[in-house]
C-alpha cells in the first residue's frame, strides 16, 4: 500500500502447483500464482508494468519486468478488483517471488504497490 489515502491497492495472491505440467525427474516444478489487486484508494488508477523478483530453493534469483500484466493494463476504479492468473517454473521444488506493480492515477501521479512475498511449493512435499 502507498503512504497516501488517493492512491492505495491491496495484493493478495493464492499459488497452486501444476503436477500435470510439472515434471520432477527432468527438473521442472510449475506454479499457478492467482493475483488479486484491489483499488482502495479514493482515486482510479491504471496498472502500467511489473517488476517480478523470483528466488529459488537454491537462492537462484531471476528478475522479470513489463508492461502489464498477462497482456493487459486494466483501470481499476476505487473500490474495484483486477484478478489474473500466470505461472512460473522452478528447477526445484519451491521457491518465492515478490514485486511491485507501477501504476499512474488518472491525475498524472504515479505510485508503486507492493506485491507481499509468497512461496510456491507441493503441499505433499512438506512435512
Amino acid at each position: 500500500m502507498t503512504d497516501s489515502g488517493l492512491y492505495a491497492c491491496e495484493v493478495s495472491v493464492v499459488t497452486e502447483y501444476l503436477q500435470d505440467q510439472s515434471s520432477p525427474e527432468a527438473g521442472q516444478y510449475v506454479y499457478a500464482y492467482t493475483v488479486t489487486i484491489r483499488n482502495t484508494g479514493t482515486t482510479a488508477a491504471q496498472l502500467i508494468s511489473r517488476h517480478w523478483v523470483i528466488t529459488d530453493a537454491m537462492q537462484q534469483v531471476r528478475e522479470v519486468k513489463g508492461l502489464g500484466v498477462i497482456g493487459e493494463q486494466p483501470l481499476l476504479a476505487p473500490d474495484a478488483e483486477y484478478k489474473y492468473t500466470s505461472s512460473v517454473m522452478f528447477s526445484t521444488p519451491s521457491g518465492e517471488m515478490y514485486g511491485t506493480y507501477q501504476m499512474v492515477a488518472i491525475d498524472g501521479h504515479w505510485f508503486e504497490v507492493d506485491i507481499p512475498t509468497f512461496w510456491l511449493h507441493q503441499a505433499a512435499g512438506l512435512h
